[in-house]
């Protein structure tokens, strides 16, 4: 198989950059995970495909991959969860092991590969403890009534990751006004909190700040350097940017050689979000459309172009993965090829190559149509391009299911008045009444008339 170069955008030097990993074929990669207070959405589902991606690629090109993702199991959304589901704050390990299966279960519809380590916030208290305290030693950090704060000043590259000048942050404008900060910019690494949840530390009893819990998880686990920090672009400041100031601050390296961000999820050019309300969960999705066209209606958009969340245009990307799973239903027993036989397809190469130049999903599916004829006349190469497709896109190309439909009074009618629409070459109409009934779930197959 042919060489070549395996390219990221960087968000820490704003270019696309040769991957070039700490040790030779061999990455640590960490990823920001979710708060299980709710049902994860289709944000969260275009993360994980994205470095699911990425994952299921370094592994196929050689690569020794440690793959890391958390769960911050206690924040203050979780415990409000858990009063308003349960009547008590205190219960909030079930309400985060609710939303943890149901997370587990959404990345299984959507063929998401589990990753190496699932490190929790609560397992890993002594460590961020002990962190903090190494920060104070170095002068980074200051204790203040009994809650730690990190000095941004102190740390003269802040900004470096999102380009923002320090000067210009305007104090309040993401962090919290307390008088007990030496500056407003300063962000929290300890809470202090003496009647809710809350853990023993030399400052007294708290709990940890957000931003720390990652910068402990990432560099306990994975090394105080490692190869890839991935997560969502809305990460970037400021969680990301004091990941950088504390890891850096206590280790004196630098902490993530790439930072990868997949772009956002919109909804009529707008962020999605629930204050909007225009929020989807993946659960929502998936009671419209099939978990691995949903996998395929992301893979089809770049990963750092912001994607315009559209259901008809998911209904189009689930009628092209149909046509895609009967093309390549003929093609059994991939199971027994292993990669460096799949390697030697051409258009396997080809479309690796759209991969290694910054995870363009959308090129390699265009590789693939270009040349899904000459594919189809050749049993070998459908044989190896359906393999590369599950092992390394996660699409499984089983046929989908078909759902059943209960056929009312409104849709048998409107079945009656598309037959005689087309009797009477009433084209327009036809096709009007067609699209209803692709809303209510009934899909028309065509004859000539």
């Amino acid at each position: 198989m042919e060489v070549f170069m395996l390219k990221f955008t960087n968000t820490l030097s704003s270019k696309t950059q040769e991957f070039v990993p700490l040790k030779p074929k061999t990455v640590n990669m960490y990823v920001c995970g979710i708060t299980p207070y709710d049902y994860a959405h289709i944000g969260h589902g275009r993360c994980y495909i994205t470095f699911d991606i990425l994952f299921r690629l370094l592994k196929f090109l050689d690569y020794e991959v440690t793959y890391c993702r958390n769960f911050t199991d206690i924040d203050d959304k979780l415990l409000k969860r858990a009063a308003d589901q349960l009547g008590d704050k205190f219960l909030y390990t079930e309400v985060a092991q609710q939303y943890i299966d149901a997370y587990h279960d959404d990345m299984k519809h959507l063929n998401c590969l589990s990753p190496d380590m699932e490190p929790r916030v609560t397992q890993m208290i002594p460590e961020i403890v002990e962190f903090i305290e190494k920060l104070i030693k170095s002068g980074h950090a200051y204790d203040a009534n009994g809650s730690v704060y990190f000095s941004v000043r102190s740390f003269p590259e802040y900004g470096k990751l999102s380009k923002r000048n320090i000067d210009d942050l305007k104090a309040g404008a993401r962090v919290d006004i307390n008088d007990d900060k030496k500056d407003p910019l300063d962000f929290a690494l300890w809470k202090k909190e003496d009647e809710g949840t809350f853990w023993q530390s030399p400052w007294g009893s708290g709990r940890p700040g957000w931003h720390i819990e990652c910068s402990v998880m990432s560099t306990s686990l994975l090394g105080p350097h490692i190869d890839i920090h991935g997560g969502g672009m809305d990460l970037i400041f400021p969680h990301h940017e004091n990941e950088v100031a504390q890891s850096e601050g206590v280790h004196g390296e630098p902490f993530s050689r790439y930072w990868l961000h997949n772009a956002f999820v919109q909804i009529n050019k707008e962020k999605m979000s629930k204050s909007l309300g225009n929020f989807f969960t993946l659960r929502d999705v998936f009671e419209k459309i099939d978990p691995m066209a949903v996998r395929y209606y992301i893979l089809s958009h770049n990963y750092n172009i912001p994607l315009d969340f559209s259901l008809p245009d998911m209904e189009a990307s689930q009628t092209a993965y149909k046509r895609l799973c009967t093309v390549f239903e003929p093609a059994q027993a991939t199971d027994s090829l292993n990669d460096e036989d799949i390697k030697k397809s051409p258009i396997v190469q080809k479309m690796v190559a759209k991969l290694e130049d910054d995870l363009n999903t959308a090129g390699l599916l265009g590789i693939l149509f270009e040349n899904i004829k000459s594919i189809q006349a050749d049993p070998e190469e459908l044989l190896r391009v359906k393999a590369f497709l599950q092992r390394v896109l996660g699409i499984t190309l089983v046929p989908l299911a078909e759902k059943e439909v209960k056929i009312t009074a409104e849709i048998q009618q409107l079945l009656n008045d598309r037959k005689q629409a087309r009797e009477d070459k009433d084209w327009a109409r036809s096709d009007a009444i067609r699209d209803r009934l692709s809303e209510l779930g009934v899909d028309t197959q065509d004859q000539k008339v």
